[in-house]
């Protein structure tokens, strides 16, 4: 759903509308959900853009579930709670009891006190006037983790739904105090936190960058075009790399301008490593983004022991020559059905080049090809311009171009891919490390890319709808504190309860909700609901009780 623009030939109208796509068979229609009005000027076409800005997320509201309790009525909640042990009886009708509001207080108990414990709660002094950034920041942090949207949207929800009294004012001046050093004491807090968690061992950190998207087309002097991960090359972005340990815990990111290249966001990133953390023991892991020769002389520069995916053919015809003779290969197995084989190859300055082949990334390989493969076909013989395929990243490597217009699938080029099924390398320099160990430690790598899913989807933290750079920032530190929070709270269940995903505790919590009733005179009631056994567990893991017995509502009377 998105609100859209529509003009009139030879007019100054501009109709503003609310849309959906929709799908109409083989097509894709878009649908309108709401007429805003008609602009004649400029100004009032920013003013209904608003309105529909506003209606839309209002409608998008309310066909979502109710995910995110008040920060007041959370507090009231567990005020109360204090009194449940009380043997007074409550003697009321229920018939004279009225529901005045429906809360889930899991979101807040649990989360709320991970963000404490994190030491997020004292990031920003309080005000003389009007609400505490500190706690604006917190109601936006939970809200991120709750049911992730705008800034706008946000304050929609909580306002409409929740009746506590945020406005984007009070959340965007909270934003311009989340500065420079702001964003420092969130990363400190949360490495501080992480290696304290691990016993104070830090042993071996992941790397890895994505790009961050805006709804904009307009550049700045961060927000720039560049290679994009999500493949909206016309449109500005950031690009953002995070670093985590190998049990996926933050340690810490930093923002570069859109335009920059993954290889050069090494340096800045292993300065203040060493500057801040005192990081010298440490394994260093990262994909093939980071490899080149550059950075891996920066790395022995800096003492770290690395290993980094390598891109197998770039190499020297030599060395490419080796890797393809696959009877030299030593079995090194992972598990009882792994078939897993193994080459090492010296390489100059003292490098290890480790190449693993494996049947079960081979058959993958050969499948993911075919499917490419297959869907060139398909469009060389529907399409009426098959020269679009040159442009296509996927398809390029696969096609050749006869003359001006002949476009055909290049059998050579797909025979050669064929030689690379099932190959993978990395380079490393420690000296102390098994093949196993060096293969299994690079295997981690999945932690941070799950992490940037957390990010991207769980936390949707793109498309980002602010446009300064302090802004762009003060949103990136928002959703690095939830993520921490995620993180964080994920690791202990898993390790005093059982594995279980980010978005399974999420609706765990969501679940545990609190009806407040209203007597005639005045009276408040509390009914906790049932939980679930992971609830409960979630719970007990951060030191929290839950009960369903009722009580009062103290002080509300």
């Amino acid at each position: 759903m998105f609100v859209r623009t529509k003009t009139t030939p030879n007019s100054p109208r501009k109709t503003v509308q609310i849309v959906e796509s929709v799908r109409d068979g083989d097509k894709v229609k878009q649908r309108i959900v709401r007429y805003v009005g008609v602009a004649m000027d400029e100004e009032e076409l920013k003013r209904l853009l608003e309105v529909a800005e506003f209606i839309r997320q209002k409608i998008e509201n309310e066909h979502s579930p109710t995910l995110f309790s008040p920060e007041k009525m959370a507090e009231m909640v567990l005020e109360g709670r204090r009194e449940e042990d009380s043997n007074d009886p409550i003697n009321i009708n229920l018939r004279d009891l009225k529901e005045e509001q429906r809360s889930v207080v899991g979101v807040h108990a649990a989360y709320g006190e991970i963000y404490r414990q994190l030491g997020f709660s004292d990031l920003l002094k309080p005000s003389r006037h009007g609400r505490a950034a500190g706690d604006v920041l917190k109601h936006i942090v939970m809200a991120r983790i709750a049911n992730p949207s705008s800034k706008r949207s946000s304050v929609i929800q909580i306002e409409n739904d929740f009746g506590v009294s945020l406005n984007l004012p009070q959340v965007y001046r909270m934003m311009d105090k989340l500065d420079d050093e702001a964003c420092e004491r969130i990363q400190n807090l949360s490495f501080h936190a992480t290696r304290e968690l691990l016993g104070g061992k830090v042993d071996v950190i992941f790397v890895d960058s994505t790009t961050l998207y805006f709804e904009s087309f307009t550049e700045d002097e961060f927000k720039k075009n560049g290679y994009s991960k999500d493949l909206k090359f016309n449109q500005p972005q950031v690009l953002l790399a995070l670093i985590v340990t190998k049990q996926g815990l933050p340690i810490g990111y930093k923002a570069f301008p859109g335009s920059t290249y993954e290889g050069h966001t090494l340096l800045p990133l292993l300065k203040g490593l060493k500057g801040k953390y005192e990081l010298d023991k440490v394994v260093f892991v990262a994909d093939s983004g980071l490899m080149n020769a550059d950075n891996l002389d920066l790395l022995d520069e800096h003492g770290f022991e690395y290993i980094v995916g390598a891109r197998l053919k770039n190499l020297n015809k030599a060395t490419k020559k080796k890797i393809l003779e696959l009877d030299s290969y030593q079995a090194c197995h992972f598990g009882e059905d792994d078939n897993t084989k193994v080459l090492e190859i010296q390489q100059p300055k003292n490098r290890r080049l480790i190449v693993s082949h494996s049947e079960r990334r081979a058959r993958k390989d050969a499948h993911d090809r075919q499917k490419t493969v297959n869907k060139i076909l398909a469009k060389l013989k529907k399409s009426k311009d098959p020269k679009q395929l040159i442009s296509n990243y996927g398809y390029k490597k696969f096609v050749k171009v006869d003359g001006s217009v002949d476009v055909a699938l290049d059998d050579e080029k797909i025979a050669e891919e064929a030689k690379w099924d099932g190959l993978h390398g990395v380079v490393s320099n420690a000296k102390d490390l098994s093949q196993k160990e060096i293969l299994s430690q690079y295997r981690g790598l999945w932690q941070v890319e799950e992490s940037f899913r957390i990010n991207k989807h769980d936390l949707r933290v793109r498309p980002i709808f602010h446009w300064t750079p302090s802004r762009v920032k003060a949103h990136l530190a928002i959703a690095f504190m939830a993520f921490a929070c995620v993180r964080h709270l994920e690791y202990r269940v898993a390790l005093q309860h059982r594995k279980i995903s980010p978005e399974a505790i999420r609706t765990a919590l969501i679940r545990v909700q609190a009806s407040v009733l209203k007597a005639p005179n005045g009276q408040r009631y509390v009914v906790p609901s049932s939980a679930s056994q992971d609830a409960r567990k979630i719970y007990q893991v951060m030191g929290l009780r839950y009960s369903t017995t009722p009580y009062r509502l103290s002080g509300n009377s």
